[in-house]
């Protein structure tokens, strides 16, 4: 990841995206790939893949934001919340949404 100094800005803004739009294509359909070919199995990696390039290209008061989660910390997770919801016939499925958000600001921080 580069370097960058002191607070960043774009369009005279401190809060922007700055990823593209062809970018979120090819990631999105490379994790549907993924997903696909491995009957779901890989869909923990896929939710990752996409998470951090949202992440890394948001930058927030002129602070750019870094995701560090990784596809086997959430894969353990996933098969853990997969059990729950069985054993519950169901009900825990509700709960698995905010499981994941909370995952995801577990493992994002600020660069700068």
């Amino acid at each position: 990841m580069p370097v960058e100094f002191g607070p960043l800005t774009k369009y005279g803004r401190s809060s922007f995206f700055d990823g593209g739009l062809f970018e979120w294509i090819g990631w999105s359909i490379l994790g549907f790939i993924v997903t696909a070919f491995s009957l779901g199995i890989l869909y923990p990696w896929a939710l990752v893949m996409v998470y951090g390039w949202k992440t890394n290209h948001t930058v927030v008061d002129g602070h750019r934001m870094h995701f560090s989660g990784s596809a086997i910390g959430l894969f353990g997770n996933w098969i853990k919340w997969l059990a729950l919801t069985v054993v519950t016939l169901g009900i825990y499925g509700f709960w698995v949404f905010i499981k994941l958000e909370d995952w995801k600001a577990k493992n994002t921080s600020f660069v700068n």
